[in-house]
């Protein structure tokens, strides 16, 4: 090696020690995200420049995709459906839950065979369900209000997005899936025979981080839940801009764009703040999620849900 190359390596070693600006700064907060009508603020809040160059929106196809980055210590924090988020936590990952993005109002359906009238007619039916995600769930409390069991059907574990394909091939009579699945469904000839409108409050989207490193990341997650709550604003005081933007970023019609903002309800400050509060409707339906899927074998322990809310992230005022 030539002195001056080493006499160089003496300096770079030097400046690194003492710190250049910028070289010290923390990389941007990692989050897991995938198309979901419920998650459209934070690619809005991104398309627009809302979300600091703390924050970086980690962009997967699934939900599932979500939950591996969480539990592979890729990601920070992800947006995902409550039920994931407890088996995350059942796997040895500390969340909070610091957001809720969306509550489902129609969203998550069973899509039947014509000629089907009520959920008692699904016994003894091949019924379509992604068993790893949140369908499950919708199938198994549809089936506590009609009074049946999962025994009393013929479950065909299938990704949702595999569901439309199925159906074409005769080889379900069922499907417990959401949009746009439901809306191909339905151009099909299915019916819809149950949805989350009959389970009011139950079936939450929300923003997870890993609390190990919630502490050193306040910063940058505020910077996040701002991102979000004025994608939010944009979506509805700007709602035909937002609905065309969507719309093109998704490959959709406005018209379904519209279709799944109707089935949803995305909650405002406000409506945050009471859900994540101490014993609030968050902490309720996970502990009575807990209950259910440990006892259909959706869990193999239970989750400890201290901390799970942490509302301390949530702006403190007007954005």
């Amino acid at each position: 090696m030539r002195r001056r190359q080493f006499i160089g390596l003496l300096a770079s070693a030097s400046l690194v020690g003492v710190g250049l600006p910028g070289c010290s700064r923390k990389p941007p907060l990692q989050v897991g995200v995938h198309p979901w009508i419920g998650y459209e603020s934070l690619y809005l809040a991104e398309e627009f420049g809302w979300l600091k160059d703390t924050v970086a929106l980690v962009k997967g196809g699934t939900g599932s995709e979500s939950v591996r980055g969480l539990v592979e210590g890729r990601l920070d924090a992800a947006a995902i459906t409550l039920d994931e988020a407890l088996r995350v936590m059942a796997l040895g990952v500390p969340l909070a839950v610091i957001a809720v993005m969306d509550v489902s109002a129609g969203a998550d359906v069973i899509m039947a065979r014509p000629g089907m009238q009520s959920l008692d007619d699904l016994r003894g039916k091949r019924v379509a369900v992604e068993l790893a995600g949140v369908s499950a769930i919708m199938l198994l409390r549809a089936l506590e209000q009609a009074g049946l069991e999962p025994s009393d059907l013929e479950i065909v574990d299938l990704p949702v997005h595999q569901h439309s394909r199925a159906w074409q091939r005769g080889e379900i009579d069922a499907s417990v899936s959401y949009e746009p699945v439901a809306s191909v469904l339905e151009t099909r000839g299915a019916i819809r025979l149950f949805d989350s409108r009959s389970l009011p409050e139950t079936i939450f989207d929300v923003l997870v981080v890993n609390r190990d490193r919630a502490g050193k990341r306040r910063p940058a997650l505020r910077d996040l839940l701002a991102g979000h709550f004025r994608g939010l604003s944009h979506l509805v005081r700007s709602f035909h801009d937002a609905i065309y933007r969507i719309a093109t970023r998704q490959q959709v019609t406005p018209e379904a764009v519209r279709r799944a903002l109707a089935t949803v309800m995305l909650p405002d400050l406000s409506a945050n703040q009471r859900y994540l509060a101490p014993g609030g409707r968050v902490e309720q339906v996970a502990a009575s999620l807990i209950q259910l899927m440990l006892r259909e074998g959706l869990l193999k322990m239970p989750v400890d849900l201290e901390g799970l809310c942490d509302a301390s992230f949530l702006p403190r005022g007007p954005l």
